[in-house]
């Protein structure tokens, strides 16, 4: 039989990266689900992965610049707000800022070994 599991988000450990990201995981052997929270002001660097990525915003709104742009960011950009799901393929560049007190649902695909392992400095240190 699969190993399925029934999970409340209060039972998963809150782990706190920087004074302004923290987040919550639940991972399969094929997906990952997180929770992000995301004080405003708060950075998310550029960078990219393989794993495809949805950010489903439950509360809040976060700022995206996309591709050239996260590295530079300017005027073109995206803002996902409360009820709005961002795709973002695997190896494209993005950044984020979050522009009020934000609660954004991540989903990958595989998981993201850097978040599972503790290896996603780009992330903690707020560079990459």
């Amino acid at each position: 039989m699969p190993d399925v599991r029934h999970q409340s988000w209060d039972d998963v450990r809150l782990e706190e990266l920087t004074p302004l990201i923290s987040r919550r995981l639940i991972t399969s052997e094929r997906m990952m689900l997180a929770h992000v929270y995301l004080k405003k002001g708060a950075i998310v660097p550029a960078h990219d992965h393989h794993n495809e990525q949805f950010t489903y915003i439950l509360s809040g709104a976060l700022r995206f610049w996309i591709g050239e742009h996260a590295d530079a960011p300017g005027e073109t950009y995206t803002d996902v707000k409360a009820g709005d799901v961002l795709v973002i393929p695997g190896m494209v560049r993005h950044r984020a800022e979050a522009l009020e007190d934000t609660l954004d649902v991540d989903v990958f695909d595989p998981p993201r070994q850097d978040w599972i392992d503790g290896t996603d400095a780009y992330l903690r240190s707020g560079s990459k």
